[in-house]
């Protein structure tokens, strides 16, 4: 008996559970509003297992890219096909992009949308750097973009044809274009519009499931970064990054020419350390690095040499060309700007050649200090010497011995200094020459 009412009783609470989860199942939301690198993959990748974990409805991606590196877009593409949480790519706020690398990932997403004055395309292969390859390797960088387009446009039954021009011709579209010709499920002024024109329609998974949502109304929840992805996305900024290796050089260098201040070698090798590693996320050409250290040596040589600026003007143009070609990245946002090197190397260039000038002055200078600055210097005799007498020099009474006899208030000059005795000689006074006779 009371099995039997175990039995029918059982299947009920398990709907109520089932029912119970789904409708307090909540919509992750993360905004992604940089070009896509490592830390962009590592939070997006990050708010999809949060999702999966949490069971919620769906992921809503907010983006805003001019696009990015073709190894992160994988990953990305990988995480979202492949995720048991439907995912939602929407362009927005009006005015944004998903450009290059960004369409990749707007065809991938579950339900594509775009926000009215937005537009997303222009995703043809860019060679790192923007230098010339041949025309086999052009053509295999091409196909290939263009078979992982149309693989992920095809699974979600969007028009390939289409898409794939995006690649292959350049072409980009705005809101209404990629609308009517099936690139984007919907064009919807904001989310809440999004989730209503979504309501009760069904949209193809990556698997082939057919899936519906009912999102309107449901709470969605921001899922923001880390402080270790916040830190780390502005240090992925290449202008960061090169700024603060030049900082830090700059600081190496003057710990180098003044050994144990500490202060300088600590800063510098801190700002390296940060830099390197934000580099070592980017596309580095290392060869850039040797530029940047060839400046420094012709700033060094400038303060040694009489080049009149020539080296030092030699050693900005290496440094301004290093920073240029610092980071090899296959799109303009994820260079280091020309204003930058520039910014950098000109006042970076004019203060180490400056510094350096005073620095070797220093060292050509005669020593004023300690008892090798008397040397040369001039003092009056307050006693006689003959030879051995008391002089007032560097205000100071020293004892002192004379080649030669001297009378008390007579002009010395040190010649030598023998502990606290001073060798001194008589000021020789030149004579003026007689003033020419006037004819009477």
């Amino acid at each position: 008996m009371k099995s039997a009412l175990i039995s029918r009783i059982l299947p009920g609470l398990v709907a109520v559970l089932v029912l119970c989860s789904v409708c307090s199942a909540e919509i992750l939301k993360i905004i992604v509003n940089d070009t896509i690198q490592p830390i962009t993959e590592e939070y997006v990748a990050r708010a999809i297992d949060e999702a999966q974990r949490r069971n919620d409805q769906a992921v809503l991606i907010e983006i805003n890219t001019p696009g990015g590196l073709v190894e992160s877009t994988r990953h990305i593409i990988e995480k979202i096909t492949n995720s048991s949480v439907p995912v939602i790519l929407y362009v927005a706020p009006s005015g944004s992009r998903a450009g290059s690398a960004g369409i990749f990932i707007l065809e991938a997403a579950d339900v594509a949308a775009m926000a009215p004055g937005t537009n997303a395309g222009a995703a043809h292969p860019v060679t790192l750097g923007g230098g010339t390859v041949d025309d086999v390797m052009k053509q295999k960088m091409e196909n290939d973009a263009a078979a992982l387009m149309r693989s992920v446009v095809s699974r979600r039954g969007r028009n390939v044809e289409v898409a794939e021009s995006a690649v292959r011709q350049s072409k980009s579209f705005t809101e209404q274009e990629a609308l009517a010709q099936h690139l984007v499920d919907y064009v919807a002024s904001s989310q809440d519009d999004l989730f209503r024109q979504m309501e009760g329609k069904s949209f193809k998974r990556f698997n082939g499931q057919q899936v519906t949502l009912k999102l309107s109304g449901q709470p969605v929840v921001p899922f923001g970064m880390t402080l270790k992805e916040q830190i780390l996305g502005y240090l992925m900024d290449p202008n960061i990054a090169f700024i603060l290796l030049a900082i830090g050089a700059l600081a190496l260098y003057a710990e180098f020419n003044h050994p144990g201040a500490i202060v300088p070698g600590t800063v510098g090798v801190v700002f390296v350390l940060i830099a390197a590693f934000a580099l070592n996320l980017l596309p580095t050409r290392f060869a850039a690095l040797g530029l940047i250290l060839a400046a420094f040596a012709l700033f060094a040589a400038e303060a040694k040499f009489a080049s009149h600026g020539v080296l030092t003007v030699g050693g900005i143009t290496l440094l301004t060309l290093g920073g240029l070609l610092l980071v090899d990245a296959p799109i303009p946002e994820m260079r280091v700007h020309l204003l930058t090197a520039l910014a950098v190397s000109v006042p970076l260039g004019l203060i180490t050649a400056f510094l350096m000038s005073i620095a070797l002055k220093a060292r050509r200078n005669k020593m004023v200090s300690g008892a090798q600055g008397l040397i040369g210097e001039t003092g009056i005799a307050q006693t006689s010497l003959s030879p051995r007498g008391k002089i007032f020099v560097h205000g100071e009474l020293w004892d002192a011995v004379s080649s030669s006899d001297l009378t008390a208030s007579q002009a010395v000059i040190v010649r030598r200094v023998d502990g606290l005795l001073l060798q001194v000689e008589p000021l020789a006074v030149t004579q003026p020459a007689p003033a020419p006779a006037i004819p009477r």
